[in-house]
């Protein structure tokens, strides 16, 4: 098998970083230098969810699995793009946008859900993300899926004072299923050929609710 194309997912990690509301905000200063030690060394202060990044069951269930706990295969395999692009702020991602794609879901499958909130990443506007509806999700853990990811912040809604949401749903749905949420993820809207094949493995911070990926989409030919 080859890489005929590549797409990265993923958002760079740095002090622009777009961060949940209250979250760490990364920091990146320079610790060591050629020029004054012999090599270049950066010290990294991250949240666990910074950036693009998985959520372990443990994110919302106290005694569920935590990411260095959860089997790799969760975050990789074949995808199924859903796409939602249509749905605006706040709006739902029903199971009317899923079921065009249900007869490919299945065990092992990623499923990406394509809503186009990206273009809003470091805009206010990124805040009234999409969402995937509770409903949908039940379903899409029916067939089997374990792994949902979004190109947006929160797979739920994202309170705020105007909009104090359901809570989160879909992250208690996933988590108490075993399951991982992939969000910040970017540029689904190139992931167009079929079968893609997606990767979001994570660091393995020790005993952590979540933790930063480089999310890619590969298109693989004999």
């Amino acid at each position: 098998m080859r890489i005929t194309r590549l797409v990265d997912l993923s958002v760079p990690v740095g002090p622009a970083t777009v961060v949940y509301p209250g979250d760490p905000a990364p920091r990146l200063t320079v610790h060591s230098t050629i020029e004054r030690d012999g090599f270049n060394l950066l010290d990294v202060h991250i949240g666990s969810q910074s950036g693009t990044h998985v959520d372990a069951p443990y994110h919302f269930e106290e005694q569920a699995p935590r990411i260095d706990e959860v089997p790799l295969e969760r975050f990789l395999g074949p995808a199924v793009v859903v796409d939602a692009s249509g749905v605006g702020p706040r709006g739902r991602v029903t199971w009317e946008h899923v079921a065009p794609v249900a007869d490919r879901l299945g065990e092992g499958v990623v499923v990406l859900l394509h809503t186009g909130w990206s273009r809003h990443y470091g805009t206010a506007a990124y805040f009234d993300n999409p969402f995937l509806d509770a409903e949908a999700c039940r379903r899409i853990l029916e067939s089997g899926v374990r792994t949902i990811c979004i190109d947006a912040i929160n797979l739920d809604e994202t309170p705020d004072d105007e909009h104090p949401g359901e809570g989160f749903p879909v992250h208690h749905l996933i988590a108490r299923a075993g399951g991982v949420i992939g969000e910040n993820l970017r540029r689904l809207e190139e992931v167009d050929w079929a079968d893609p094949f997606v990767m979001c493995l994570p660091i393995a911070l020790e005993a952590a609710d979540g933790a930063p990926v480089r999310a890619v989409a590969v298109e693989l030919r004999a």
